[in-house]
């Protein structure tokens, strides 16, 4: 059983999802599904087949949430050493190839949104920079080949 850490926001945000695939989309869905049913012959029925298949997408989303839920833990982040890369510090690096300065907040993987600069704990940068301080270069295989990383600024939100 792996434990996963949380902020706040992110634990809140996967409850709120999980809660909304409980009621709202199972309902959905069902409705879906007696709809298609009452339109006869099920074995030549693309509707119902779409919705069946729906609604096993669905609860494997509500089981994995469960999953993850129920390993959860918020980060108390007054006891985070702030001169060391942990979950939810925001790093600033510079990739030594390009000269190219990036921001990242490092999340859980269930809070990873590249968009919004978050990226997982458990992607190849997020593990590469966990523990390391600032003024540390690390080297990272990324599918486009080797990164040099050097860590220019650690901060906590």
């Amino acid at each position: 059983m792996k434990v996963t850490y949380f902020s706040q926001e992110g634990l809140d945000k996967l409850r709120k999802e999980l809660r909304f695939l409980k009621t709202d989309e199972r309902r959905r869905i069902a409705e879906e599904i007696d709809e298609a049913r009452s339109k006869g012959d099920l074995s030549e029925n693309a509707e119902y087949d779409a919705a069946k298949e729906a609604q096993g997408h669905l609860e494997k989303r509500i089981a994995e949430l469960e999953e993850s839920l129920s390993n959860a833990r918020v980060v108390d982040e007054k006891n985070i050493d702030d001169s060391k890369v942990y979950i939810l510090s925001t790093v600033t690096i510079l990739n030594k190839k390009t000269n190219k300065q990036m921001k990242y907040t490092l999340v859980s993987k269930e809070e990873a949104d590249f968009a919004q600069g978050k990226i997982s704990v458990d992607s190849p940068i997020g593990s590469a920079l966990l523990g390391k301080e600032k003024g540390e270069t690390v080297s990272v295989k990324v599918p486009a080949g080797m990164l040099e990383l050097e860590i220019q600024n650690i901060e906590r939100n």
